[in-house]
This record gives structure tokens, sequence and C-alpha cells, in this order.
């Protein structure tokens, strides 16, 4: 009998400790290598345990497996082609772990005799676009044999899809970097001054500033549901949906019932985006559309206040919504504030779901653009986020936060 079978082995210590392995070793740019990097780890340090002693790993091209490398005590092969057709492959690719000994009529006896072994033991990782087959140590029961795969698969998918999910992540990271306002624009004396703070890498909320004509500019704030990586590719979409429908110069009843349209045929998870959007000319007229959106409120230089709340519903859910225009004139000293619920819904430590009488609440939010009244639009939007976030204290963020402030400075205000 084999060292193997000789003693016990902790099987739940051990696949934690191969997947403790995998976490400390980096992947590389190119899913090959890094399969081959972390099985080759895995059975350096694991032989005695997983009673595995060397392999190879396999690469599809159309139709056939071919050996791209091999590592560990595997006899040195390479460019060797197997079809996927053959039983064990086969077997593998369905099943996702097989194990076949020497006598199984199945196998092909003189191909395995050719790679130096007996039996088909493999793994399919990287989503059927690799297969890992292993020598094993002879005299290693069946049930040993498949646990051993079963942890090398589990541990290689994880790594890989994590690999995937931050490259997806980077790449959604860059759409948003590039969709979001990288300056304010310059608007007859107007102010401008937005900023997003996402719950996590990437975030649902979005806000744009949109030169229509020399006497025209679009503002937008929209909060997609959700969080994370879906809410962001839904932002995307939401963007490109709104310019394109500028650029067709619909009427801002008109784009803003196409982008519900559009929103309602995504396929995506996540369907349902509030919205709004204005147009802002230079006399300081103000036209807009509330779709769902927490109303956006103007504070008059006079501290007056009043919620742009005219429209329709949220985006998404219905093919034919309809919507209304809202309009109101900014005057000198005026500052109109838009957000996003994440921001008035926050709560501090200890009170989440404690009712909406926990939350920050509009009223401070309006406190404190009247305490910033006069001044630029920056300077408010950061007291703003600063007074959500000293109100919640050491609570984490449960939602994206998003704020867009617009002032029109009184006459002769430098």
């Amino acid at each position: 009998m084999s060292s193997v079978d000789q003693r016990l082995v902790d099987y739940r210590q051990l696949m934690k400790q191969v997947e403790h392995l995998v976490r400390e070793i980096e992947g590389s740019d190119e899913a090959g290598r890094t399969i081959h990097k972390l099985a080759d780890a895995i059975i350096r340090r694991f032989r005695e345990a997983l009673g595995i002693y060397g392999g190879r790993l396999y690469r599809r091209h159309d139709d056939d497996y071919e050996v791209m490398a091999t590592f560990a005590d595997a006899r040195p092969i390479r460019g060797l082609k197997i079809p996927a057709s053959y039983p064990p492959i086969d077997l593998a690719l369905e099943e996702g772990v097989v194990y076949m000994t020497a006598d199984d009529p199945r196998i092909d006896r003189e191909l395995e005799a050719r790679l130096g072994v007996e039996g088909f033991a493999a793994v399919e990782v990287g989503e059927e676009e690799f297969l890992l087959a292993f020598n094993i140590e002879p005299g290693i029961h069946r049930e040993d044999v498949l646990f051993s795969l079963g942890v090398i698969r589990h541990s290689i998918n994880q790594k890989l899809r994590e690999a995937r999910l931050a490259e997806v992540f980077n790449e959604a990271r860059k759409i948003q970097a590039s969709i979001l306002p990288r300056r304010m624009p310059v608007y007859g004396s107007f102010g401008f001054y937005g900023r997003t703070q996402p719950m996590e890498e990437v975030g649902g909320d979005f806000y744009d500033l949109i030169p229509l004509t020399d006497k025209i500019l679009g503002l937008a704030i929209a909060d997609v549901s959700g969080h994370g990586l879906p809410a962001a590719l839904q932002v995307r979409d939401v963007y490109m949906g709104l310019r394109m429908g500028l650029a067709r110069d619909f009427k801002i009843v008109r784009t803003v019932e196409r982008l519900n349209q559009i929103i309602h045929r995504s396929t995506l998870t996540s369907r349902f985006v509030s919205m709004f959007y204005g147009e802002l000319e230079l006399s300081g007229i103000f036209i807009y559309v509330n779709a769902g959106h927490p109303p956006p409120f103007l504070l008059t230089s006079a501290g007056e206040v009043r919620f742009l709340e005219e429209g329709g519903a949220v985006l998404g859910p219905v093919a034919d919504g309809t919507y209304e225009r809202g309009f109101v004139r900014m005057q000198p000293g005026d500052m109109i504030v838009l957000y996003t619920d994440g921001l008035t819904e926050a709560v501090p430590a200890g009170a989440a779901g404690g009712g909406h009488e926990t939350e920050y609440g509009v009223e401070r939010l309006i406190a404190v653009a009247r305490r910033h009244s006069g001044r630029p639009a920056k300077e408010v939007a950061e007291a703003m986020l600063a007074d959500v976030e000293a109100f919640c204290g050491d609570a984490e963020p449960q939602d994206d936060r998003t704020v867009l402030v617009v002032t029109f400075p009184p006459t002769g205000a430098s």
C-alpha cells in the first residue's frame, strides 16, 4: 500500500490549505499560464496528501485538446492532440471531474502509455477551454482521487473567476471614468460641480452635463437599481441612450420616453432607473422631466425652496410610459441641487432599517445649502457630502452617493 493509504488525511483541512496556497499565487495575464502555475504549485506542495505527482495542461483548439505544457514529474510531451470526443475527455467536460483506471474499456491504453500513465484522471477548468490531466500514485482509493481532483478544480476555477471578475471591474471602472464629466463646463455666469461616491468599486449613480447649443445646457442625474457591476453596466446604457436621443434633436419629453423604451428592452438585471433631466438656458429658464427621481430643489436667494417634481414614473418597468415637463426660472443668487437617495436615505451606525426618522433626510440637505448660499458650487457640494458622512459616523454606506449643484451667482459677484 502507498504512504497515502497508510494514514488518514484531514480532507477539510487539506482543502483550506490548497485554497490558501492558490490565493497566495499571483495570476498572469494569460489564463493558461495561471492554470499551469497553480497546478504545478499545488502538486509540488501537496503531492503526498493529494496522491498526484504530475500532470499535463491541455487547451482546446476546435474539436481537439492539445498538450500545451507539463508540470511536476510528468513525462515531457507537447503538441499532442486528443479529440474532444475521446470518452474520458467527453466525460470530464460533462461532469467536471473524471477518473478511469486502466481496466476501463473506454480508455485508449496505447495513448495513455504514450503519456506515461495507466489510467485517466482529469478536471475541466476555465469553462472547457482547458483540461488538466494528472498522474496518480498507485494504490489510491477512487474516492480519494476524486476528492483530490475536486479540490484542485474548485480552487483553480475560483482563482480564474476572481481574475476575470477583476478584469471586468477594471473595464467597468474605465467606462465610468470616461462617462463622468472630467471638468465642469463654462456656461454664462453659472457655476457647476458634481461628484459621485460609489459604495462599491463601481456604482449605479450617474450625472452628466451636456452642451446642446451655445444657449442650452443639458443636466442629468440618474440612479440605477442595485449596486456594483450590473448597475454600472446599466449606467452605460443610460448615458448612451440619453446622448443619442439628444443628438437627434428630440424634444425633452420624447428623449426621456425613448430612453425608457431602451431600458425596458434591456437584458441586464438592473432595469429600473430613476432619472432627472433638465435643460438650462442662459436666461435661467430651466425645463425638466423627473422620471421617478428624488426631487431636486431650487433654493432661492431669499431662502425659499421649490421641489422639481413634474415628470412621470421611473424608467424601465413600463414600455409606454408617458412624461410631463416642469418649468422654473433661476434668478441671480439661486441654486439648484440634484442628488441621489444615497444622501437623503443615509443612516448612522446602528440605525440601519430604523425608518425614515433615522435617515439623513432632504431637510438636512436643504439646511446645508442655506448655510452655503452664495458660495461656489464645489464648496456647496463638498459640504453636503461631508455633512452626510459626519451624520453617518462609522456606518458603512448603504448606497451610492451623488450630488450635482448649479449656482447662479448674484449680479456683480466674482
